[in-house]
C-alpha cells in the first residue's frame, strides 16, 4: 500500500476484528512515533525554552498544587 487511498480502502474494508487489531497496532505505533520525535526535539533542545519557563514560574510561586 503506497498510497493514502489505498490504506482508506483497505481500513473500510477490515472485519471489526481486524479494525481492533489495526487500532491497537496503531495506537503502538503512533504512541512510538510521538515518543521518538519527543525525543528528537528533547536533544536539539527545542524544548529548553518551555523548560526554563516552567522552573521560573514554579520558582516565583506561579503554580497549582494538585
Amino acid at each position: 500500500m503506497s498510497t493514502i487511498q489505498e490504506i482508506k480502502t483497505a481500513v473500510s474494508s477490515m472485519s471489526s476484528k481486524e479494525l481492533t487489531q489495526f487500532r491497537e497496532w496503531f495506537e503502538e505505533f503512533d504512541a512510538s512515533a510521538w515518543d521518538n520525535q519527543f525525543e528528537q526535539d528533547v536533544m536539539a533542545g527545542k524544548l529548553d525554552a518551555a523548560a526554563e519557563k516552567a522552573i521560573d514560574d514554579f520558582k516565583q510561586g506561579k503554580y497549582t498544587k494538585l
